[in-house]
């Protein structure tokens, strides 16, 4: 039964991050597309999250971490309510240099689809002119 709990506490936790956050909490798509384009690992599916926030299942911990990285909050205020939710500025640094790791980004952009790749070099393109008008 504690696990139960558990699950529960986790998943007011979350949608109150999301919140704070203001990213849609309502939607398990929507969160599960902005969840696996800031995660390294195997994508999540929309069942997953909509698991995540009904109670009936937990994340693992780097996913916990990933979760926190992105709403600013703490790992272990998301995953056990302990300490506070304040902003955790140590993963927000760590998470802009593994941000930054070129076969990270590869593998987003290889993700996304035609229409998003395209944007992605129009972008680009935009900004390396600007630079070049310098």
């Amino acid at each position: 039964m504690a696990l139960d709990d558990e699950k529960q506490g986790f998943s007011r936790r979350l949608r109150e991050g999301l919140r704070r956050a203001s990213a849609d909490a309502g939607a398990p798509a929507a969160l599960a597309r902005e969840f696996n384009l800031r995660y390294d690992g195997t994508p999540v599916t929309v069942q997953a999250v909509r698991k995540w926030l009904s109670g009936k299942a937990l994340p693992s911990q780097d996913k916990i971490r990933a979760l926190a990285l992105w709403l600013d909050v703490s790992p272990q205020w998301l995953r056990y309510g302990e300490g506070e939710s304040a902003p955790a500025r140590a993963l927000r640094q760590e998470g802009a240099a593994y941000r930054a790791d070129a076969a990270w980004l590869s593998r987003k952009y290889e993700a996304l689809n035609d229409a998003h790749k395209k944007m992605i070099v129009e972008l680009i393109v935009a900004l390396l002119r600007l630079e070049g008008k310098r």
